[in-house]
């Protein structure tokens, strides 16, 4: 079948870049996709002319996504345009749903048995929790698990060797490589295998028999791959592993897209596919169809600017009047009540079912607004505001590990041994970060004498005559400040713990950062009491673990992470401010530019922070508006060369002046 009558037959849209990249069917093709430009149209249309022009059975297709949904959803969508017959004769995986296949393979041609999965989680957080306690002689609290967790992942992901995991030593705020060590004998001895290890598993059996590998390649000979820039370097090379025979691999991604470098996203592979791939062809995708001119004009400009990356421009098909506006507040707190008024505006639209604008300046009822940042955290002060006025919101995958993160736990603990002073417990966990100069062995001894006399800590140091003069009045000062905290509002009692109680120097020691402190500051800045923000804290964790999905809210609240591959009318970025996006600025932007120069890692870790922006920035389809405070905001200043400052109504709907 040629093209013409295949265009008849199931007729597309397709721009000329498009239907470059669907008839692209044999040897190596590397396409690159910028943000709304169809790559999901193409890449199932390019399935539907292989097998209905090119005569390919699709049992000989291998199509890899990202994702269990993203397989779903890529099946369903070529189940409508070519119908379920040969929907149902494609295969359509994740990268583990191909190797836990290779490893039963291997099992069945071998008569070996393989290592079982290990899919309980639970048994995976207790047992890393026990090793990272004998390990870190302290317990592990979630957010340490989760951060155990990613880093594990990250190594076998990333194919460290033992040096460079020796290497993480330095930076992690844990011993990982001892860690990962005891975790990875654990599972051998066990007979089990993680998620991860199905990977590193699968590939080092392709690599020792060839004739398992062999297997594959006869039985895929085309491969299809999406979302390149989020796989990592073993998915990689597995891939490389199973196209190595006829090369027919075609692989779409976007490195400027690629924002999971904490999960070993390795774009690197599409910045040297035509190196590892000789012969290779590199096609662009270049339109965007989603956001309107300005937006997408906005967003090129800055992407630019990154080093690593394919040449190409991103243009804009639509036009019309979108908004691109910084809206420039004094502090985060008002960034909070700003979108605190736009969500009643939402509210409002939604309980009218208007649709367009109506006479009292609500909004479109049909109208989706986003709200964009880096970690859920940053969204909590919102979160509170939205729940004390009950508005409706939607918030996407929301798993906080704010409360159980190691620095508010310590500052929550300082607080309630002031209101509890016989917890000797508590005690124990944090008399060493704030100034008692106590040693251990007089901490025991201290903790000991107030629990058999059911005393307060206070007094049994008093009690206790093992103490100088100067730790006694050391502890008599820390007395002090403890009694001076139950007086205190919420945000007092918590900057009082950080500057006049020796916490922060603690964190310095430790080298632990006091961002998650000032979310803190700022939800402590709303009670009355230090007792107040502890009862708030609780009730928040509460409504975020128990609260239920609502579908039909227009409100949305959500990562930038999660956000990828989605699109909203109006998109509103938090947070834009040097320290939180960018996390960490290089030394001087001149450094990076200019004649200066800067570490390698230094240009990675700092064009993927980046990237993330532009990521965000491009989920908007007719209305951008990026938040800065009065702080340093590098992004913004080079998003917008003319920002325009915006500013909320009396009755809290945005306006421009």
């Amino acid at each position: 079948m040629e093209w013409q009558e295949f265009e008849r037959k199931f007729p597309q849209k397709l721009n000329e870049q498009q239907k470059e990249a669907v008839q692209s069917v044999e040897g190596p093709v590397l396409l690159l996709a910028v943000p709304g430009s169809g790559k999901t149209t193409v890449l199932v249309t390019r399935l539907g002319y292989m097998i209905y022009a090119k005569g390919i059975a699709p049992e000989k297709i291998l199509t890899v996504t990202y994702t269990v949904a993203a397989t779903e959803d890529m099946a369903a969508r070529f189940a409508s345009l070519f119908g379920t017959d040969m929907a149902d004769r494609l295969t359509f995986k994740t990268i583990n749903g191909i190797c836990a296949g290779i490893i039963h393979t291997y099992g069945r041609k071998t008569g070996r048995t393989p290592f079982a999965l290990l899919n309980d989680e639970k048994v995976i957080a207790d047992t890393l929790a026990k090793i990272y306690q004998k390990t870190e002689r302290t317990y592990a609290t979630e957010s340490d698990l989760q951060t155990v967790r990613t880093l594990i992942t990250y190594i076998k992901n990333s194919m460290l060797t033992d040096a460079e995991i020796r290497e993480m030593d330095k930076t992690a705020d844990m011993k990982i490589s001892a860690i990962y060590k005891e975790y990875n004998t654990w599972l051998r001895e066990q007979k089990l295998m993680d998620y991860d290890d199905q990977m590193v598993y699968a590939y080092t059996m392709l690599q020792r028999f060839p004739e398992l590998l062999r297997l594959y390649q006869d039985k895929f000979p085309y491969l299809c791959v999406d979302e390149a820039q989020d796989t990592s370097k073993i998915q990689h090379a597995i891939i490389a592993l199973l196209a190595s025979k006829t090369e027919n691999l075609f692989m779409v991604g976007d490195e400027d897209q690629s924002i999971y470098g904490f999960r070993a996203a390795y774009p690197e592979a599409l910045l040297s596919f035509e190196k590892n791939h000789p012969g290779a062809k590199v096609l662009l995708m270049e339109e965007n169809f989603r956001s309107g001119a300005g937006i997408v004009k906005a967003a090129d400009t800055f992407i630019q600017k990154n080093t690593l990356r394919h040449k190409k421009h991103m243009r804009a098909i639509k036009d019309g009047e979108e908004v691109v506006k910084e809206i420039a507040v004094k502090t985060r707190d008002d960034q909070y009540r700003y979108l605190t008024a736009v969500a009643e505006n939402c509210a409002a639209a939604r309980a009218d079912r208007v649709g367009g604008r109506s006479d009292n300046g609500t909004a479109d009822a049909s109208h989706t607004v986003a709200v964009l940042y880096r970690d859920h955290e940053c969204a909590l002060p919102l979160i509170d505001l939205l729940e004390r006025k009950e508005i409706p919101y939607r918030m996407r995958n929301a798993e906080i590990s704010f409360f159980t993160h190691r620095t508010v736990l310590d500052v929550l603990n300082i607080m309630k041994l002031a209101m509890h002073p016989k917890d000797a417990e508590t005690f124990l966990q944090v008399y060493y970060k704030i100034n008692t100069y106590i040693r251990k062995e007089d901490a025991l001894q201290i903790a000991r004498i107030s629990e058999t006399q059911d005393i307060s800590v206070w007094n049994a140091a008093v009690r206790y005559h093992g103490l100088s003069d100067y730790t006694m009045s050391s502890v008599q000062n820390t007395r002090m400040h403890m009694q001076q905290l139950l007086t205190e509002r919420g945000d007092k009692a918590v900057k009082h713990i950080l500057y006049y109680m020796g916490y922060q120097e603690y964190l310095e020691r430790c080298g632990l950062k006091a961002d998650k402190i000032e979310i803190l500051q700022i939800l402590g800045s709303r009670e009355d009491s230090m007792a107040g923000l502890l009862q708030r804290l609780r009730e928040l964790q509460d409504i975020l673990t128990r609260k239920e999905t609502d579908y039909s809210c227009n409100f949305i609240l959500s990562t930038i992470h999660a956000s990828k591959g989605l699109e909203y009318d109006t998109v509103y970025l938090m947070d834009v401010t040097d320290g939180i996006l960018p996390a960490q600025m290089i030394s001087s932007s001149l450094n990076m530019y200019g004649d200066g120069k800067i570490s390698a890692e230094e240009r990675k870790t700092y064009e993927e922070e980046r990237r993330l922006f532009y990521v965000g920035a491009t989920r908007a389809k007719s209305e951008l508006y990026v938040f800065t405070t009065g702080k340093p905001h590098s992004f913004c200043k080079e998003l917008l060369s003319h920002p325009v400052t915006c500013r909320v109504k009396r009755k809290g709907i945005p306006s421009t002046p």
